[in-house]
């Protein structure tokens, strides 16, 4: 019997009508205000401002208690500090065990919500044979790091599509991302890890209320998995990459399907619809975040910024587009401690697909006042 024989849940039929937000004409420094619905202004941006400058292949960003962030690389496995206010970053230390592909390595960190205490942190490893998800400690001066324990294994690792984003979500626990391991049909089979977003504790155990009692798997159906965020009210988003057709912004809810390999964005008949679809060629999306009533949604291949209104469980509103290709490729979203998005770029990182030649500087991270609307 084969895998897509063997779905989560099972698969349903989409309704007919399907509401899908529409990009707006680009806007290059974010000055170009979106409309709700109803005809009020929503969120705007800030001109972008340099704060760090020379990383290679960045890829996942976490604040820490005191406003300094940590950033992974993926090809080094490296962890850097870098200062509140920006500057040269520090290293901290190489995370064992990780192995560089053409997607694979040192993906998305997150630190724990105790930080201050246990100095955790939580990342996504790419292996030589499997992927898996870790914790860190961190010495107190920053200088030094530990592997301390393996909190899931068993994730498929291959050259390309490994997710790699992790988040706390407002349940405490631990929400990771991951691709299909360039195998679709792992999305749809329920023995896979692969193609699935993921809920674990932070101590590694499985909470209540997953897909199925005793498993890891949260929602399947996914391609490839590199952002999670959450809205104030608790619900969760996250963007997928598509093949050919359509990216996807999904609200994500326990045991359901989101229809990958058989559907992807509106093509096709089965899983749970997208709020919002884009095509690869202007998205590819990767990091998002959720500030000031809107998602912030770093695009690789499209080489620009969306920001999608959001209500809940729903568009709120047209799609807006910001810096499209003013600073390449933008891997990752967060919103720092003083509520400014901080934006990495990822134009050194050649292996990955849709690049774009490195530029002076690269690669980056750039900080973005949020104009509440």
């Amino acid at each position: 019997m084969s895998s897509l024989s063997k779905p989560l849940v099972q698969r349903t039929s989409l309704v007919a009508s399907l509401v899908v937000a529409l990009a707006l004409p680009a806007c290059s420094s974010g000055a170009e205000p979106a409309t709700g619905p109803g005809g009020g202004p929503v969120a705007t941006l800030g001109e972008p401002t340099e704060l760090v400058t020379g990383l290679g292949a960045p890829w996942g960003l976490t604040f820490l208690p005191d406003g300094s962030a940590l950033v992974s690389e993926r090809i080094t496995g490296e962890i850097l500090r870098v200062p509140a206010t920006g500057g040269t970053p520090q290293t901290v230390g190489v995370v064992p065990g990780v192995t560089a592909t053409s997607e694979g390595g040192l993906l998305g960190i997150v630190a724990s919500r105790t930080f201050a205490r246990d100095r955790t942190v939580y990342a996504s490893v790419s292996g030589a044979r499997e992927n898996s998800i870790i914790a860190v400690r961190i010495a107190a001066d920053h200088r030094s790091l530990t592997a301390d324990r393996v909190l899931l294994d068993g994730i498929q690792t291959a050259d390309r599509h490994h997710g790699g984003r992790i988040a706390i979500g407002p349940d405490g626990n631990l929400w990771i991302g991951t691709g299909d391991a360039f195998e679709p049909e792992n999305a749809a089979d329920d023995a896979a890890l692969n193609g699935k977003i993921l809920r674990i504790r932070p101590d590694g155990s499985i909470p209540d209320g997953n897909a199925a009692p005793g498993s890891a798997i949260y929602s399947s159906g996914h391609r490839n998995v590199q952002g999670i965020t959450f809205g104030p009210d608790g619900t969760a988003y996250a963007t997928e990459l598509g093949h050919r057709t359509w990216d996807e912004v999904n609200v994500v809810r326990s045991g359901q399907d989101y229809g990958w390999p058989e559907t992807e964005g509106v093509e096709g008949d089965t899983g749970v619809r997208p709020i919002f679809t884009v095509h690869p060629d202007d998205a590819s999306p990767s990091g998002v975040a959720y500030a000031a009533g809107s998602l912030w949604i770093g695009a690789l291949g499209g080489q620009r910024l969306w920001q999608l209104p959001v209500r809940g469980a729903a568009a709120d509103g047209q799609a807006v587009q910001h810096f499209a290709g003013d600073y390449g490729r933008i891997r990752t979203v967060e919103v720092a401690p003083d509520g400014a998005l901080w934006l990495i770029t990822s134009n050194t990182d050649r292996a990955t697909w849709g690049g774009t030649d490195a530029r002076p500087g690269d690669d980056r991270i750039l900080r973005v006042e949020v104009r509440p609307g």
